[in-house]
């Protein structure tokens, strides 16, 4: 396989960074519950599944460097939580599989795009961590490291987002053209075509990119939010959220602050797979097994209205969308737009239960076939 870098026309949407209280690092409590529900089947897969005495460039000395990649890591203090799961897992394969004491040495690459808060994630790191770092700054739609370099890859809560927004939702003239709404809903047939798609498109040049840089026998663990099937968008808290948003950016384009087309305009590049969907993209590229596929449990649990919970929900928003508004609209409005969000929530008498808003988190565990080169 061609070894391609990274393709400098994907789009970014860095977390906000720092450590403020609008920061991705002090608002990313369900993506850190994410991570904290895979630790058992993380310790499972590198149990049952990761051959050690058949994995290239491992052996019982001391000399053995585990190389392992989080994609997508943003700036922490998540990633280091799910890299420590790992670290753990493989030790505890270790000693079961040479029955000694000492353990191989670990080196761990944090991805995410050039203009990812890297000095902040630095800054984060545990001091008593026992592996070393390094930085990888790139599109994880396209290559980033050497050919059969990494022995472990994890990216979690961050596959949904796309490299780009698919055209046709921003042309006037396509079927696909997704005026009054900022997202795939899933209710117009050519907007959800369009949004998977692109979808299709950027998986596989992810696990093409993926498959020359994995060693064969290699792990690699996929945390995506997704849907099941017959489930749309807009029925789940991440839909009814970002409707909320679309109609403050209406109420924006009304008292003349934006203009209207801006907000026409206006669509949030992520989509949510389901598990099926997952599947056949996997199975049609070729290169990965799929060695399990499961929906991790979300709490039931109604949140009520209250100051807390309409901050809490208002700075994870921000946190994730704030880089896109800029972008699309100037800095100006940030302040006005989230305002307008809190107020809105507050009145819109959400019941977020795992009943009513069915959207999904997948743990997909892929190993790297050893018979295509």
């Amino acid at each position: 396989m061609a070894a391609d870098m990274e393709n400098t026309s994907m789009k970014s949407y860095p977390m906000v960074g720092g450590e403020g209280p609008q920061s991705y690092a002090q608002n990313s409590s369900s993506q850190k519950k994410v991570v904290e529900n895979t630790k058992e089947l993380i310790h499972e897969a590198v149990i049952e599944k990761l051959d050690l005495q058949n994995l290239p460039d491992i052996s019982y000395s001391n000399n053995t460097t585990f190389r392992i990649a989080d994609l997508g890591c943003s700036v922490g203090p998540n990633t280091f939580i799910a890299v420590q799961n790992i670290i753990d897992a493989i030790q505890s394969k270790y000693h079961k599989t040479y029955n000694i004491i000492g353990n191989p040495e670990f080196q761990v690459f944090f991805n995410d795009h050039s203009d990812n808060d890297f000095n902040t994630l630095f800054r984060l790191l545990p001091p008593s961590r026992n592996y070393f770092t390094n930085s990888v700054p790139g599109s994880f739609h396209g290559r980033l490291f050497p050919n059969s370099s990494l022995h472990f890859v994890h990216s979690s809560t961050a596959l949904h987002w796309l490299s780009k927004v698919p055209e046709e939702v921003v042309d006037s003239k396509s079927p696909a053209w997704n005026k009054g709404s900022i997202i795939c809903t899933g209710l117009v047939k050519e907007v959800s075509e369009a949004y998977s798609n692109q979808f299709n498109n950027d998986m596989h040049t992810f696990l093409m990119a993926r498959a020359p840089e994995i060693v064969h026998g290699g792990l690699m663990v996929l945390i995506l939010l997704g849907l099941p099937d017959g489930v749309t968008m807009s029925q789940t808290a991440t839909g009814m959220n970002f409707e909320i948003l679309r109609s403050c950016l209406n109420d924006l384009a009304n008292l003349g602050l934006v203009k209207q087309e801006e907000v026409d305009s206006f669509n949030i590049p992520f989509y949510f797979p389901s598990p099926k969907e997952m599947v056949g993209i996997i199975e049609r590229n070729g290169y990965f097994s799929v060695e399990k596929i499961q929906e991790l449990s979300k709490a039931s649990t109604k949140l009520v209205t209250s100051m807390d919970i309409q901050l809490r929900v208002t700075s994870h928003i921000r946190a994730i969308a704030e880089s896109l508004i800029k972008e699309h609209f100037g800095h100006e409005i940030v302040d006005e737009l989230f305002s307008r969000f809190q107020n809105k929530f507050a009145n819109s008498n959400h019941t977020f239960t795992k009943e009513n808003t069915p959207d999904i988190d997948l743990f997909i565990l892929l190993k790297r076939k050893a018979w295509i080169d």
